[in-house]
């Protein structure tokens, strides 16, 4: 299973491995996942990763 990086509302930045990347009837890249950080439902994008 592949884990992704994402950034919640509040700025935590952790992996996830349930972070569905659907194109139906959704606006933006934003899903709702439970953040470790804070423990609640947060609205999270996909960080991008830069190579040095």
């Amino acid at each position: 299973m592949q884990r992704t990086v994402v950034r919640c509302a509040d700025g935590h930045v952790f992996s996830t491995a349930s972070f569905p990347m659907q194109q139906a009837e959704r606006l933006g890249p934003g899903r709702l996942v439970r953040c470790p950080r804070c423990a609640r439902l947060r609205s999270a994008v996909p960080v991008i990763l830069q190579k040095r």
